[in-house]
């Protein structure tokens, strides 16, 4: 009961109340020791995650935007100065450090006409393609899974698509950079999902329409881990994603530009 635990803690019964109740954030210290007196240390790491970041777990886009995407784009720099392995998964359009600049405005204009915010496409563009420097300096590992949707979904016109498609051909060249495409009839491990970018074991980034979820707890990050693993399995690399790349390229080449 709520007033043996408290009796068990040396906390007024008030306090129990108020945290169960959700009327008090527990400190980092009340977290051990519930989780102490409640014989569950396995969950301390969890939970301190969550109350270190509570107020960024769900950051809506409207929040983020409100000045315009550019300062969504400048917070991305130091997690990724930071991180030496990166897990990519998007299962509808390229990831926006392989971008190039045309097609990443292309992108960007849709989120000014969407959350209708101030149009600062030319810096928001600026600034994730500042990104891209990350690619070649250090020694961090880029493992990106896309889905073949990611080829086709239409950012700009056939044009603005085959120098991404081009782009992409370049950059699968790239060392430490491994590139896997899951083909559209390929045996699927576990359902897409949304796209979700990983910086190490420590956080998971996850995009929805309406806003951002950012994951730190272990027991959480280790499901996104599993799930990539799962994805991977999915997915070709090498000469056959060159061949996918292709006969994107071909798809646009038949289209008309106007």
């Amino acid at each position: 009961s709520g007033r043996a635990f408290a009796v068990a803690t040396g906390w007024q019964e008030s306090k129990v109340s108020r945290i169960e109740n959700g009327k008090q954030n527990a400190s980092e210290g009340d977290i051990r020791v519930w989780c102490t007196k409640t014989n569950k240390p396995e969950q301390v790491d969890d939970l301190i995650a969550t109350v270190r970041h509570i107020d960024e777990l769900w950051l809506e886009w409207r929040r983020q935007f409100q000045g315009g995407a550019e300062k969504r784009q400048s917070k991305a720099i130091p997690v990724y100065a930071k991180t030496k392995v990166f897990r990519i998964w998007h299962p509808t359009l390229v990831w926006g450090t392989l971008q190039t600049s045309e097609y990443a405005a292309a992108t960007f204009r849709q989120v000014v006409d969407f959350f209708d915010i101030p149009d600062d496409t030319e810096a928001a563009t600026a600034k994730r393609l500042e990104r891209q420097q990350y690619l070649y300096r250090g020694d961090r590992i880029f493992n990106v899974l896309l889905a073949e949707q990611a080829l086709y979904t239409n950012f700009g016109g056939p044009e603005v698509m085959k120098g991404q498609l081009d782009r992409l051909l370049a950059v699968m060249r790239l060392a430490r950079l491994s590139l896997g495409i899951i083909p559209r009839s390929a045996p699927i491990h576990i359902w897409p999902g949304n796209s979700f970018s990983m910086f190490d074991d420590k956080l998971v980034l996850v995009e929805t329409y309406s806003a951002e979820f950012s994951i730190t707890q272990p027991r959480e990050i280790e499901l996104y881990t599993k799930a990539f693993a799962l994805l991977k399995q999915s997915a070709v690399y090498g000469t056959a994603v060159r061949d996918l790349i292709f006969a994107a390229i071909q798809h646009f080449d038949q289209m008309p530009t106007d």
